[in-house]
């Protein structure tokens, strides 16, 4: 039997989001201080919105086309953040090994948030039948 899910922190793909997050944050702390503006602010940036925007998701799963807007943006974020991780691999600021199992997980990822919104409907709160008012005149 399945485990009803009550926070975004249940859910597999928002602890994975996290979890590369966290990896790119200590990867960054040996980038250039030169980037610290640019290719470091953006990819953690861009790593942590994945997660923000799942945990916002999660809050608007009352509204589908709400819910589905906010895993857009997690999605686009993920995506953005494999933009990242190939721009420090070409600068030389990441490894290609850690770069390329990152890359992966962020696929994982990727393929997931498009699961959940393409299936939107099996995340939603079910509606609530609106309730009648008998007017008293």
């Amino acid at each position: 039997m399945r485990k009803l899910v009550t926070s975004h922190r249940e859910l597999e793909v928002w602890r994975r989001a996290f979890a590369c997050s966290m990896e790119i944050f200590e990867h960054t702390k040996g980038f250039p201080k030169i980037e610290t503006y640019s290719l470091t602010d953006q990819i953690r940036r861009s790593s942590r919105s994945v997660t923000v925007n799942i945990a916002e998701a999660w809050r608007k799963r009352r509204y589908e086309a709400a819910f589905v807007s906010k895993l857009n943006d997690a999605e686009a974020e993920a995506a953005e953040t494999q933009d990242w991780i190939e721009y420090a691999v070409k600068c030389g600021y990441l490894e290609r090994e850690p770069a390329a199992k990152l890359f992966r997980d962020y696929d994982g990822i990727l393929k997931t948030l498009v699961g959940m919104i393409t299936h939107s409907e099996t995340w939603v709160l079910p509606r609530k039948a609106k309730e009648t008012r008998v007017r008293r005149e």
